[in-house]
């Protein structure tokens, strides 16, 4: 997700991530504003406890918010590596009617997922593989985007 410069989450999903969407946003300002305290220096002239206690907000938010904090509007689509241990996540997506794309394994239900990748979710490799491959086709998609823009 990096690579390609998409948002992605790779903790447990917080439920309303997109339904409440808004209050999200105040939690990304919030890890925004703490990381921001700790480049300006700010922290070095607060109590010892105060700073311990922000270091300590700022590990949770970025552990939960840090690869979508980037993220100003509701994605356009959804990738899951597993719909059934992330059923939160795919049951906000159809609230929403964001498309989404996952990996299936046979203990999943295949409907709630609009673009199916049969696959197993539980082999690393098989998840690395399937997402490097994804990776590939979004810089491949976005170079196409850039170079039909400039012509």
């Amino acid at each position: 997700a990096e690579r390609s410069g998409m948002f992605y989450v790779n903790q447990r999903w917080l439920g309303g991530t997109l339904t409440n969407f808004a209050t999200i946003q105040k939690r990304i300002k919030r890890l925004k504003e703490i990381e921001k305290m700790a480049e300006d220096g700010t922290f070095d002239v607060l109590p010892k406890k105060e700073v311990v206690k922000l270091k300590k907000e700022l590990e949770r938010l970025e552990k939960f918010l840090g690869g979508i904090k980037e993220m100003k509007e509701l994605p356009d689509a959804l990738f899951v590596i597993d719909p059934r241990k992330e059923r939160i996540a795919v049951a906000e997506a159809r609230k929403l009617n964001i498309p989404i794309v996952g990996i299936v394994d046979t203990n999943c239900d295949p409907d709630e997922i609009d673009y199916v990748i049969p696959a197993n979710d539980d082999a690393i490799r098989a998840v690395k593989l399937l997402t490097a491959k994804n990776c590939g086709c979004i810089l491949e998609a976005k170079t196409r985007r850039r170079s039909r823009c400039h012509s």
